[in-house]
């Protein structure tokens, strides 16, 4: 992926084991470190729409 701009906003919004914190900050290196970074991003999109709607109702 060439935009990071997600993975910078996730290390942010809540605290990430030391594995996958290098992850998010060096990127992809293999075939499981793609499926891990996927894994993430879908719980990254899943925070960041309960986020918005939090924000919505303020």
């Amino acid at each position: 992926m060439n935009n990071k701009s997600w993975q910078k906003d996730f290390l942010n919004m809540k605290s990430h084991s030391p594995t996958h914190a290098k992850l998010l900050k060096g990127g992809v290196k293999g075939f499981k470190d793609a499926w891990r970074l996927g894994v993430l991003h879908v719980e990254y999109e899943r925070l960041k729409k309960k986020q918005m709607q939090q924000d919505q109702k303020s």
